[in-house]
């Protein structure tokens, strides 16, 4: 079977049709590019090439072959060139956990950001609630969580990349005069709460401000996905609390009001494991540095 090097040797001879440019070509001797070429031919039994004194052509067989050898070369290089790409971070798969928050907030201005830079690297996105996603951090189904705090594990590196403030969602038919501005106006109000068992951190948030302000809702349902608390808002069902990016779902029938006693304190955190060994994972950590740094 004939080797890579030969291939080389016959596509530039072929379109050189001069032994010796080829050789300069491929910054070898004639010689050895010579005995190549005859390797070649040994190997396929054919010729390759008519040769005489003062120029070179190809058969009819070395010009049909010329078109696979091509191809050949061609498909090596890109092989090589994807191995590399790889090995430096610059082509790969990056498995990325998401809560569904994450999904209109930080997440895709992330992506966007990581793309122009890194096109060749690819996205497998799983939404996930957040102990799912420590879960798979430690099993290795995902290489990198958007999640919320906190995750106090040995083996986990964590990023704060987001932090905001809660708003008012009331539903469209309260009038204006009637809707709460501050945390104690919640006081008895029909309310859309956090379930403790599937979204403890909003649900420990919102009890740590209530008792603060010595208010207590009337809790009507305990959810775990803020999109089902809009949709509930939007049908009467009661009011809620929802971070501020949650403004740009656009739910029908909700409003949205600053909560004029809130402060930035829903966090949003990137987490991977500290013994992350993909490429292409530890190439775009640098960058989700900068775009925490630009906020």
């Amino acid at each position: 079977m004939f080797e890579l090097i030969q291939l080389r040797c016959f596509v530039a001879v072929a379109e050189e049709l001069h032994f010796g440019r080829a050789a300069g070509r491929l910054n070898m001797t004639q010689p050895p590019l010579s005995r190549h070429i005859q390797v070649l031919e040994r190997v396929m039994k054919v010729p390759l090439f008519y040769r005489s004194s003062r120029t070179v052509k190809l058969t009819a067989a070395g010009s049909a072959f010329l078109v696979e050898a091509r191809r050949v070369v061609q498909l090596a290089d890109s092989a090589v060139a994807t191995a590399r790409a790889a090995a430096e971070g610059r082509h790969g798969l990056v498995s990325l956990g998401f809560t569904a928050a994450s999904g209109y907030s930080f997440l895709p201005r992330f992506i966007a950001n990581v793309q122009k830079i890194l096109p060749d690297v690819r996205f497998v996105l799983k939404e996930m609630v957040s102990d799912e996603q420590v879960e798979s951090l430690l099993s290795g189904r995902i290489d990198l969580g958007f999640l919320r705090p906190p995750v106090r594990h040995p083996a986990m590196v964590s990023q704060e990349v987001l932090r905001e403030r809660f708003i008012i969602c009331s539903p469209a038919s309260v009038p204006e005069e009637e809707r709460p501005r501050r945390l104690a106006n919640f006081d008895r109000l029909p309310f859309i709460t956090y379930a403790p068992d599937k979204a403890r951190y909003f649900h420990d948030l919102l009890a740590g401000l209530f008792a603060g302000a010595r208010a207590e809702p009337r809790f009507v349902q305990y959810l775990a996905q803020i999109h089902t608390a809009l949709m509930l808002v939007g049908a009467g069902h009661g009011y809620a609390l929802v971070p501020e990016s949650s403004r740009r779902l656009h739910p029908d029938g909700v409003v949205f009001s600053e909560l004029e006693d809130g402060e930035p304190i829903v966090e949003l955190q990137a987490t991977w494991r500290r013994d992350a060994d993909n490429p292409a994972l530890l190439a775009l950590i640098p960058r989700l540095m900068e775009l925490c740094g630009s906020d």
